[in-house]
């Protein structure tokens, strides 16, 4: 008989580890911007904190990943195409119309020019579909992502149906080409005369100033990213994933961080970053399902990743204005200490990040998403005892009941 000691915690029917993660990726992207607007003077603090947030734009390939992950954990086979984009789109499009419409009316105020092709682009959220100048860090800079994430969500239902059909063993492989093909792709130019810029024939058109468009920008491309995690997703839902747990995982990803800031070039880091990041993101999930304790599920954190995406699209904005704002002061104002910068622009991005979201992001989800269809409860088959120690055969299909728990997750606030 089992000691209650040695017995498991209660597995969750959420996975609110992923949620608090969001924070952590948040906050990478947030101090690589802290650097690169130069928001503390260029001294020894800004040197170390640069040492470690050079990397921090990576934060949006997990934000990439994960979309992946959470989406092809939770989606359903009887769930439209048309109900998925509409909670897609409820889910980040008033956001950036809210924030779009407040940094144009910032603009005016400042007397800035406004060239309106370029911010209805921008308004469409189509703005990294062109390499002309002037387009994809436009208006509210951030907001390039989102174009990439809608490209995303237009593909996956097309997708999913076909992966859901693929041998476990399959996605395993796709799991170790993407990375592969990311790291070919990052070298566009190189590829022009390959067997591989035969099969993206884009490649043939991009000149050396478009390269960094068509690696870092074109929704394609950062598509691999979100493809991973879509993998990764589907094998979890099977209960296929073999990958670590938390702890290895996180310390898995650390070490990548690393070996990526000091060792690996930085045309490679994002394919490198990419495994980082899938490692960690099953990781944390399989802690939520197996009950293991995990710090990034604490309500503070839980709380955080809960109003990462508005402090994503709020944060850049705020600090180019105030920097603006103290320019506007007088010359020579002195700048504040380091700590005392980032604590406030932490500070005012989350105030303005938590009016976002309780005014605008949750109403409009209750709104505008369409709700999901509520499937018949699953009757349990009947099957013959087994040891409570005897595991689930990995080439078993889920069970209906499994299969109607794995569809109630589709609550998972991560997305």
């Amino acid at each position: 008989m089992t000691s209650r000691a040695a017995q498991p915690t209660t597995p969750l029917t959420r996975l609110p580890s992923l949620t608090g993660l969001r924070w952590i990726a948040a906050f990478l992207v947030f101090g690589f911007h802290v650097g690169t607007l130069n928001l503390i003077e260029p001294d020894r603090w800004h040197r170390a904190w640069d040492s470690v947030f050079g990397l921090g734009a990576s934060g949006v390939s997990f934000f990439f990943v994960l979309s992946g992950f959470v989406l092809a954990w939770s989606a359903r086979p009887g769930d439209g195409m048309f109900r998925f984009w509409g909670r897609r789109l409820a889910k980040i499009y008033p956001s950036h119309l809210v924030t779009w419409a407040v940094v144009i009316g910032v603009m005016i105020w400042w007397g800035d020019t406004i060239d309106w092709n370029i911010a209805l682009t921008n308004l469409g959220l189509l703005q990294t579909w062109t390499s002309a100048d002037g387009y994809q860090y436009s208006i509210n800079s951030v907001s390039w992502s989102l174009c990439c994430e809608v490209f995303f969500y237009l593909c996956l239902p097309f997708a999913m149906p076909l992966l859901r059909r693929t041998p476990s063993w399959v996605l395993y492989a796709g799991l170790a080409l993407l990375p592969v093909l990311m790291l070919l792709v990052s070298q566009p130019l190189g590829l022009q005369d390959t067997p591989l810029g035969r099969v993206f024939p884009l490649t043939q058109f991009v000149s050396e100033e478009q390269s960094w468009w068509f690696t870092q920008l074109f929704p394609p491309v950062r598509s691999l990213e979100f493809w991973t995690g879509v993998l990764a997703g589907v094998l979890m839902t099977r209960r296929h994933w073999f990958g670590p747990g938390l702890w290895i995982s996180t310390l898995f990803f650390v070490a990548v961080y690393a070996t990526c800031s000091l060792v690996v070039p930085g045309e490679y880091w994002l394919a490198v970053l990419t495994v980082g990041y899938v490692v960690l993101i099953a990781g944390a999930a399989k802690a939520d399902l197996s009950g293991v304790r995990s710090p990034w599920r604490t309500r503070p954190m839980v709380w955080l990743g809960e109003v990462s995406f508005a402090f994503y699209l709020v944060h850049v904005a705020l600090i180019q204005n105030v920097l603006r704002l103290l320019e506007r002061g007088g010359e020579g104002w002195d700048p504040l200490p380091a700590a005392g910068a980032i604590a406030a622009s932490v500070a005012g991005s989350l105030l303005l990040a938590w009016l976002l979201h309780t005014c605008v992001e949750n109403p409009m989800m209750k709104l505008l998403a369409p709700r999901r269809r509520k499937q018949a409860p699953a009757v349990p088959a009947q099957r013959a005892p087994s040891s409570p120690s005897a595991p689930a055969s990995p080439s078993a299909p889920a069970s209906p009941t499994m299969a109607g728990q794995l569809a109630d997750i589709g609550g998972n606030r991560s997305e």
